[in-house]
């Protein structure tokens, strides 16, 4: 419970700016009109979420490449947490809203939303979640290392955990349920792991909800191993860092090729890369299934 306020007192500041812009010609935004310009609906905004995360630099990109900062559309920053509770109040008040988004996520479980279609290929294709460590694990701690190597998971297995933390379960938690309802997959990632005895290791992970599940589902697999884990959140910039200057042994949430590419260009040869653990991974822009005429980026000044 202390968790969650702190991150509402964090977001509420965002939050406020973008409620006030989007309501500010009423109380009320009015439902979704098919047969008039999404546009003006929603005084041409795109809901993002923090402003240093890799998706939004893309989506900034994007307002240029379209050409949507010619027709008015500008990018709003806020939070995950605001960006999120604006989506469920559009959704339940069946209204237009367009927003930054990011697979996996919880939100596509809860919510009728979609991606559009990206023509121009601004936000890039088949991103990936890969697991990295710093130089020198693999031979310091091989045990830890081999186990890293063998985990992998589908945004199936995932999606469950992401929406047990996002409604108030604890990630230890949420973690040892995943990890007591999945004995063959379970089985797969321990396979002749030796036992640690108490060999330290340090996992570090961006404040999102994806992240947090991996990295405390990989925890659990190393503490039933005997290892013990030490797990840290960290901005992203900072994470990387820390695997490049030996700071932190691993983290699974690389996001490669595309959100994270301009830290794994500045920090090459500084880190190892273990292996893809979640395929299927994307950023782009997304807005509920009811808006059934806009379906690519283009529709947002065409329709």
């Amino acid at each position: 419970m202390k968790r969650k306020l702190i991150r509402c007192l964090f977001a509420l500041p965002a939050f406020l700016g973008l409620t006030l812009l989007l309501t500010a010609c009423g109380s009320k935004l009015p439902a979704y009109n098919s047969d008039e310009k999404v546009g003006p609906q929603i005084n041409y905004t795109i809901t993002g979420i923090d402003a240093s995360a890799g998706e939004m630099d893309k989506a900034r990109k994007a307002l240029d490449i379209y050409n949507l900062k010619k027709h008015n559309w500008q990018l709003m920053p806020s939070s995950t947490a605001a960006m999120t509770s604006m989506l469920d109040k559009a959704i339940k008040n069946h209204q237009p809203i367009v927003i930054t988004a990011y697979q996996p996520h919880w939100m596509f479980a809860k919510y009728p939303i979609k991606f559009l279609k990206d023509p121009k290929n601004v936000f890039g294709k088949n991103e990936t979640m890969r697991t990295i460590a710093r130089l020198g694990l693999k031979k310091d701690n091989p045990g830890a290392y081999k186990l890293l190597k063998q985990f992998s998971w589908t945004i199936g297995e995932a999606s469950p955990v992401m929406l047990k933390i996002n409604n108030g379960t604890e990630p230890t938690k949420a973690a040892k349920d995943f990890i007591k309802s999945h004995p063959q997959r379970v089985a797969q990632y321990l396979k002749n792991v030796p036992a640690g005895h108490g060999k330290k290791i340090k996992l570090v992970y961006t404040p999102y909800d994806y992240e947090t599940a991996t990295t405390n589902v990989v925890k659990q697999l190393l503490d039933k191993k005997g290892y013990d884990v030490t797990i840290q959140q960290l901005d992203v910039q900072v994470m990387w860092t820390a695997i490049a200057t030996d700071k932190a042994d691993a983290s699974m949430v690389a996001e490669l090729p595309a959100t994270h590419a301009v830290y794994a260009k500045n920090y090459s040869g500084k880190y190892d890369e273990i292996r893809v653990n979640l395929k299927g991974a994307r950023i782009g822009l997304a807005v509920p299934k009811y808006m059934k005429k806009i379906n690519s980026i283009e529709d947002l000044y065409n329709k």
